[in-house]
């Protein structure tokens, strides 16, 4: 479990399922991060099952209710599309759409990028969003990731469709400097 000042990030549970159902069947949340709409408490079951007990997947919940409202985590280079090395890892994210705008993903992603840096010693860690998917570009830059590059064509297979990504990192270097510059 991590904690930051508003939320708890936890693994995921069965008894979350109904939870996850209420926003993963939102058209606006899944599709532009790259999975398709649930379409029952069944379904999303499943994924916390299948997809969500992944090592190193969270459930965000707020401290004061420890009810699910979105989903943070890392995925090691075996489980990534991006990472390449044993010290390299993917982040991704989503909050459900009444908690956009609140400064939840942010907050919760700094801790977990804490978390992969200093506990689990990774050197760099990619991010990425499709076009159009404004807001995780936006949420990525304020975290501290940088633009590597752009993918025509990448193949989005929950989907069944190709779309573009931007690709970007951020480095444990990077990171550090970004540490020492808000405690000075």
């Amino acid at each position: 479990m991590l904690i930051t000042e508003r939320l708890i990030l936890r693994r995921w549970e069965d008894s979350d399922a109904e939870e996850l159902y209420k926003y993963a069947k939102d058209p606006d949340i899944g599709p532009i991060t790259g999975w398709p709409v649930h379409k029952s408490v069944e379904e999303s079951l499943d994924a916390i099952r299948n997809v969500l007990s992944a090592d190193e997947t969270y459930a965000i919940c707020f401290k004061e209710e420890n009810r699910v409202i979105g989903s943070i985590g890392l995925r090691m280079k075996d489980d990534s599309e991006l990472a390449d090395c044993d010290d390299e890892c993917e982040l991704g994210f989503w909050v459900g759409k009444p908690f956009w705008g609140q400064g939840i993903m942010p907050e919760a992603a700094k801790e977990l990028i804490r978390h992969a840096f200093e506990d689990l010693r990774m050197e760099c860690i990619w991010c990425a969003y499709y076009d159009g998917n404004n807001k995780s570009k936006r949420t990525q830059e304020k975290m501290g990731f940088r633009y590597q590059r752009t993918i025509e064509d990448f193949e989005v297979k929950l989907l069944h469709e190709k779309r573009t990504m931007h690709v970007n990192c951020l480095t444990k270097e990077q990171w550090l400097v970004g540490q020492q510059e808000t405690t000075s």
